[in-house]
């Protein structure tokens, strides 16, 4: 894959096959891992199911047991156990299988924003389902049995069982991913912190009814995950607030850097503006001392011509100016005829003054778009620069792609 920070790999992107043959690859190693990973817990597999089972085991009247009413469940559900297991001990080395398969096509920013939300996430995930064994289990288990009726044996099949748990290990590792999804909703510019503070009262109500979606039909469990979700909700606003500062203070400094950018790329593209206009004898500021010269001329024909004193306009450097035929004035018509001339010119010189250049345009328009985040093609128009600009312009052009990486 090519990444977006080297626009020395333009146009050398992958075809579409050879994306697919890398994620096929990444496919075939995140297999492995988990099959390698259940080959090493499946000799474990009873003893893990009798760790898993054992918060319900201490709630079980004494001499009572669980059961296996399936022929194949005594071996399919510690299988299907260890299984389970592989995939979510392997969930670091999968979800890094996919980091680099999709990193990159990413931004520098956008790395620097991912690997943090990735690995808290990770951490969030398991913390939920240990949350769920120590604490929640013991409590639905210690209620489940003690409401049973007078008369009935709680003897739990083994399968059901196991359903029963993973739900709840399941529930609770997405419930606390809330963070990074308020963080995520934050940082796409699709909410702030101020919107979700103002509908927390919807959101009491909605994690009250995902608990009692995701959990099975007690009080217990149901308040066991709400009240936790809601607090993470809470922290969720609070590290989006911290988020948003720093975004806001890094693109203040941004804007800060553009600006001194700006005014040195500025002060160079004065600078040679002058040296041209006072070293070329055409351009744009040769017109300007065309203009200058032909204003001057208007009072000094006489030069050119070499005629005397009753010559239009002529010269009266040197000598008596007071003498009788040093100086003829113009007619009315002859004045207007040579300022009509001057103004041509004028014209002339500011149209080509005026001409704008394709590739300021260009940067121009990238200032636009970046003030719009639109980053994709803000890129693409920098690529051009860089091919069809000056030395100046692809050095605007270069601080610019650095900025766009810097988050």
């Amino acid at each position: 894959m090519v990444s977006p920070e080297n626009p020395e790999e333009l146009g050398q992107e992958q075809p579409f096959i050879s994306h697919l043959m890398e994620l096929r690859d990444r496919l075939i190693r995140m297999l492995v891992a988990v099959l390698l990973v259940f080959i090493v817990l499946f000799p474990f597999a009873n003893d893990i199911y009798t760790y898993v089972a054992s918060p319900l085991m201490a709630q079980l009247p004494e001499g009572t047991s669980m059961i296996a009413t399936q022929v194949a469940s005594p071996f399919l559900t510690p299988f299907k156990l260890a299984l389970v297991s592989a995939i979510f001990l392997s969930m670091p080395y999968l979800l890094f299988q996919l980091w680099v398969f999709v990193a990159p096509g990413l931004y520098r920013h956008e790395k620097q924003l991912a690997i943090p939300l990735l690995v808290s996430s990770i951490f969030l995930f398991y913390l939920g389902m240990l949350f769920a064994y120590y604490l929640v289990f013991p409590l639905v288990f210690a209620f489940l049995t003690g409401t049973a009726p007078e008369g009935v044996a709680v003897m739990t099949d083994i399968s059901h069982y196991l359903d029963f748990v993973l739900t709840l290990f399941f529930a609770f590792g997405i419930a606390f991913e809330i963070p990074i999804a308020t963080i995520l909703l934050v940082a796409a510019g699709i909410t702030t912190p101020e919107d979700l503070a103002r509908k927390r009262p919807y959101v009491i109500v909605g994690v009250f009814v995902a608990g009692m979606l995701l959990t099975p039909p007690d009080v217990i469990s149901q308040t066991l995950l709400a009240l936790p979700m809601w607090v993470l909700f809470e922290l969720g606003i609070i590290f989006s607030r911290v988020f948003q500062q720093r975004r806001k203070a890094s693109g203040d400094a941004r804007e800060t850097q553009e600006v001194g950018d700006a005014s040195v790329g500025l002060s160079t593209a004065t600078a040679g503006s002058n040296g041209f206009t006072a070293g070329s004898p055409t351009g744009a500021g040769s017109g300007v001392e065309r203009t200058a010269n032909r204003a001057s001329s208007v009072g000094t024909p006489a030069a050119e011509s070499g005629g005397d004193g009753d010559v239009v306009g002529r010269d009266i450097s040197g000598g008596d100016p007071f003498e009788s035929g040093r100086f003829t004035p113009m007619t009315e018509e002859e004045m207007e005829a040579q300022l009509d001339a001057v103004e041509s010119d004028e014209e002339i010189d500011s149209d080509a003054l005026d001409e704008p250049d394709p590739v300021e345009r260009k940067l121009e328009r990238i200032m636009v778009l970046r003030e719009s985040e639109d980053y994709p093609e803000a890129r693409r128009l920098l690529y051009e620069v860089l091919e069809e600009g000056d030395d100046e312009q692809r050095r605007v052009a270069r601080n610019i792609l650095g900025q766009l990486d810097t988050p």
